[in-house]
């Protein structure tokens, strides 16, 4: 693939991700792509109410006709992208990674059932039932608010206890729906027919719903009936305190960064990769970089890409390296030495100055230019050369870094 298009690839993809509000056309799409969700499960709820379907069913179906084919062109746009969204993988694996995601599901169910009929005529009310995915797709509006992400959050963060409560639930279930079974089928075999009525029952008591339905009349089936009661109310709290529990912790979390965090400067420089750099055609996993150094992002001509593992850098690229503040207890102390016309040093190679073993020129700033010293350098008037030494230079000024 040529550059042209892979750059217009990878702009189509921040198009239809999530936008960033100064991009006001990726900003415009999710908004479209919002409305157009709202639109279709409006049409889709008007269609049960009679009067309003004999009344405007012409314009509920252009409604649906045209939302229907906004989630086809989104659904290709995102075929064409998946590429972009998973970098790890090559063409056709990033393709079936999203056609196989959960997300990638929801988006072609929102679709297909509208045009199946047209080959399947004889399952027309089964493909209306599928059409009821399409309330899925507003999970993508939880993508573009962060309250809602927080909901995400909590509930997988505690999905593991969830299941176990679930799992629970289910096995009191079975089990007491059984036993009801077993106690109430011979006082009531037209009403306890099988397991599954016991599971109904169960079901409703357990949930404290209690519809009133179904019902023990033997005195161990009234017994059975009112422990499951009492577990009952105990079961239901499992998941809710659970869920509670989440966003408790995620809320503490945030108190925590806000009140007893404490903001600290990283230090940021830009490098540039040339062509016959080392770091040209390599991944950013497999560079060498010391530790509490990171690469904070890439420019890569006029995008800017945010890094991963993966992610391997070109000749041109400009690197952002950000880095924490050293935090040892003794400063460095430096001297900066400005050398004017009578100093001793001007036009002079640094291998020539009698400096001694202990005293090292760390950069030498020339107008606006830094220069990284090397013994055959001359130094020029009005350079300023930044040393670490151990010695006192007259007219030197001292910092601490």
């Amino acid at each position: 693939m040529n550059k042209k298009w892979l750059k217009r690839r990878q702009r189509l993809f921040q198009i239809i991700d999530v936008g960033y509000d100064l991009d006001w056309v990726s900003r415009g799409y999710d908004y479209i792509n919002v409305i157009a969700i709202v639109l279709n499960l409006a049409v889709s709820i008007l269609h049960t109410y009679e009067t309003i379907r004999e009344q405007y069913e012409p314009i509920l179906l252009v409604i649906e006709a045209v939302t229907v084919v906004f989630f086809v062109i989104d659904y290709i746009f995102r075929l064409i992208t998946a590429r972009c969204m998973y970098k790890e993988k090559n063409e056709w694996k990033a393709i079936r990674k999203y056609v196989f995601s959960f997300m990638g599901i929801v988006d072609l169910l929102s679709f297909l059932p509208y045009f199946l009929p047209v080959i399947f005529p004889q399952g027309t009310i089964a493909f209306r039932m599928i059409r009821i995915v399409r309330i899925f797709r507003l999970f993508r509006i939880n993508a573009y608010y962060d309250s809602l992400n927080v909901i995400t959050h909590v509930l997988v963060s505690k999905k593991q206890q969830l299941i176990s409560s679930v799992f629970i639930i289910l096995t009191l279930m079975v089990a007491s729906s059984l036993c009801m079974y077993s106690l109430e089928h011979e006082a009531q075999p037209e009403v306890f027919q099988n397991a599954f009525s016991g599971l109904w029952w169960a079901t409703s008591t357990l949930l404290t719903i209690g519809y009133g339905d179904i019902y023990p009349i033997t005195f161990w089936g009234k017994a059975l009936g009112i422990f499951i009661s009492f577990l009952g109310v105990g079961m239901v709290a499992i998941p809710t305190g659970i869920i509670s529990a989440g966003f408790v912790d995620q809320y503490t979390n945030l108190k925590k960064r806000n009140e007893y965090g404490y903001e600290e400067d990283m230090n940021f420089i830009k490098v540039r990769v040339d062509a016959n750099d080392v770091w040209n055609g390599k991944r950013i996993a497999d560079l060498d970089l010391p530790v509490g150094v990171i690469i904070s992002l890439i420019q890569r001509d006029d995008e800017f890409l945010i890094p991963n593992g993966g992610a391997e850098l070109e000749a041109g690229d400009v690197v952002v390296l950000g880095a924490e503040p050293f935090k040892g207890h003794e400063s460095i102390r430096m001297q900066e030495v400005v050398l004017k016309e009578e100093h001793p040093w001007c036009d002079k190679r640094i291998q020539d100055l009698n400096l001694g073993r202990k005293t090292v020129i760390v950069l030498v700033k020339r107008k606006n230019k830094a220069l990284i010293p090397n013994g055959n350098m001359v130094l020029m008037k009005n350079d300023r050369v930044f040393l670490h030494t151990q010695m006192h230079l007259q007219d030197a000024k001292y910092m601490e870094i």
